[in-house]
Parts: structure tokens; sequence; C-alpha cells
């Protein structure tokens, strides 16, 4: 499979605009305060993006970051405008194409930023610790549309997970199927380059992360995904597939559910672009000044990451109340694109 993908990404495909599926975000669902960022960014870089999301989490002044698959950088010297001068951002990628392309224009970006904090490593996300990389180092980790490229998941999340600091986060798009995804679908190259033959089916994932040290994965947001191809379509079948963000936090010991001690935060709406209220996840949008109730996890989350110093923590561990109300399963994904976010990323 790593042929496969090296050979899509290398050789068949010229642009995003030859992507046959809707994976990519288009540049009209960026948020505001990021389109300026990327108005910064080499046309040649932003014409070879392939992400199916956007992985610029809040508050990364100074970070150390690593992302992963890399491509041709679009995502690395985004970031390296939100770490600054004092944060470092590495990319790592196995495409010999891309990496020439992102290491072809480190010059330009370094004089347009007025610093050069990036580094480009080859390399295979599987393989994490044959790179010169220290264990703990990294504030956050990012990937944009790669995992399911991967033919050993539990790999990566194993290195990502030795990677990171404590209180660090694996923030990351990728796409997720409703169902395992059949032998024909996942040995198609074409469907497998277009992110869909690897892609997991998403409570396979969320059991692959809780095993591999991560025990509350977070959904961030989602969007169905349409295969516009009919040929490819047919291929497919009744499967449906999610572009969807996941954010993972290297907290030890965290509980399996969602278990209420009484506690809440207070956001003091301090963090940059972010003044009204802070989305941790999909179902915690907190709003500035306002207590919020949190289950333990969310607590601790909040209180043992880089978020800490933006809010107020009312409450403890020593009275345990039960399972916390509303935390179920099911599938996590919206079905109907009217209810879905209007924006991808």
């Amino acid at each position: 499979m790593h042929h496969v993908v090296k050979d899509y990404y290398g050789k068949e495909l010229g642009s995003s605009a030859d992507l046959k599926t809707n994976a990519c975000c288009d540049a009209s669902a960026v948020p505001a305060w990021l389109k300026p960022l990327l108005a910064n960014i080499h046309p040649e870089v932003l014409s070879r993006y392939y992400g199916c999301g956007l992985v610029c989490p809040p508050l990364l002044e100074g970070c150390r970051i690593l992302d992963l698959g890399s491509g041709s950088g679009r995502d690395v010297y985004a970031l390296s405008q939100l770490v600054g001068p004092d944060g470092l951002v590495v990319g790592v990628d196995m495409t010999d194409e891309q990496l020439a392309i992102a290491e072809q224009h480190r010059a330009y970006h370094a004089e347009r930023f007025g610093y050069d904090n990036v580094r480009f490593l080859h390399g295979y996300i599987e393989k994490l610790d044959e790179l010169d990389l220290e264990p703990g180092s990294f504030d956050v980790i990012v990937s944009n549309c790669v995992v399911n490229l991967s033919p050993d998941k539990a790999a990566v999340l194993r290195g990502v997970q030795r990677l990171l600091k404590e209180g660090g986060e694996f923030y990351f798009s990728d796409v997720y199927a409703d169902r395992r995804v059949p032998e024909a679908v996942h040995n198609d190259p074409v469907l497998y380059g277009e992110c869909l033959g690897g892609a997991l089916y998403w409570n396979d994932f969320l059991r692959l992360a809780k095993a591999n040290g991560f025990t509350d994965p977070r959904l961030v947001e989602d969007r169905p995904l349409e295969i516009t191809d009919p040929e490819l379509a047919s291929r497919v079948g009744s499967l449906r597939f999610f572009s969807a963000t996941y954010r993972l936090f290297n907290i030890a010991d965290l509980e399996s559910d969602c278990e209420d001690f009484g506690q809440a935060v207070i956001y003091k709406g301090s963090i940059p672009e972010h003044p009204l209220s802070l989305m941790l996840d999909k179902h915690h949008d907190i709003e500035t000044g306002r207590a919020f109730p949190v289950c333990g996890n969310t607590w601790r989350m909040l209180n043992e990451s880089r978020f800490a110093g933006h809010f107020d923590f009312i409450g403890n561990f020593d009275r345990h109340y039960g399972l916390f109300e509303g935390c179920g399963g099911g599938l996590p994904f919206d079905t109907d694109k009217a209810t879905a976010s209007s924006s991808c990323c």
C-alpha cells in the first residue's frame, strides 16, 4: 500500500483538482481568520493540497507541532505562522515529490514570515521511532487525511502517544466508514488513493484509539462525503463515508465513560479568535463567562492541557454522582447534509 500511495500522490495527481471525491476542503470553507495565513503560502504548495479538514486547533503560539503526512507543506506553513518564531513545526512525509515541493519553497516562506521555524523529514508515519524525534517533545500532533492511508494504524497511534507531551493532543482530520470496508474496496488502488479504501469503520477507530492510550476520543466536527464519479460510486456500493476531525488528549487514566463529579468550568474568553466561546468538541461549545457543567474527563482535558490558564475550575473529584447525563453510543456523525455544519472545515 505504501507503493500505491506514493504513486498516486507523487505521480497520478498533478493537483487537488485531479481528485475524484469531495474529500478535500475547498478554500471557501476556511474560517475567515485563517484565510490571510493561507494567502501567504506559495501557490504551488496550495495546489498540491490533498487534505480533508482543517488541522489548526486554537492556542498554538510557541508550540512544538508535528504534522504526519505533511505532503507539499500547506498545513506546515499555515501552522508555522500560528506558532510564531518561538515555535517549531516538523513535517513528516514518505513521498519524495511532495517533500521536494515543500523544501523548494521553504526560503520563500521564511522571507515572507520573517523567520524559519519548520523542518521536513522523509519517513513513514508508522515508523516515527526511526526518526530523530525526542519522545514527549510535542505539544500538538496533527494529520490531515493521512492516517487512513497507513497500513498499520495502531503503529501510528503508538508513535503519536510516545511523542506527545503529557497533556498534549493529537488533532487530526480523516475519513471513516459507517461499516467495515470490504476487501474489494480496500484493495482498489484508486479508492485507496482517494482515502476511501483504507478508511476505518468509525467504531473500530474508537476501539483502536482506546487500546493505544487515548481513552476518550473527542469528535470535533464531521461531514458526509459524496462520491460524484459514477464508476467509483458503483464500486463502493452502499458504504457511507465521513470526513471527521478528532482530538485525542495524552492524559493518563481518563475514564472509559463520562462520569459526573458535579464539576463545571468557566471560560474566560481569553483565547485569540475565540472571544465568545471555545468549542472543545462537538458536544462542548463553552460560552464565555458562563458556568458549564462537565464530566471528570472534560474537566481534566482542560485542566491538564495548554488550555488550563483560560478557564476557572469548579469542583473536584471528592463526590461521584454516576454517569453524566447524555453520555451514549451510536453513529457519531451527521448523516443529513442539511443538519451538518455548512463548513467542511
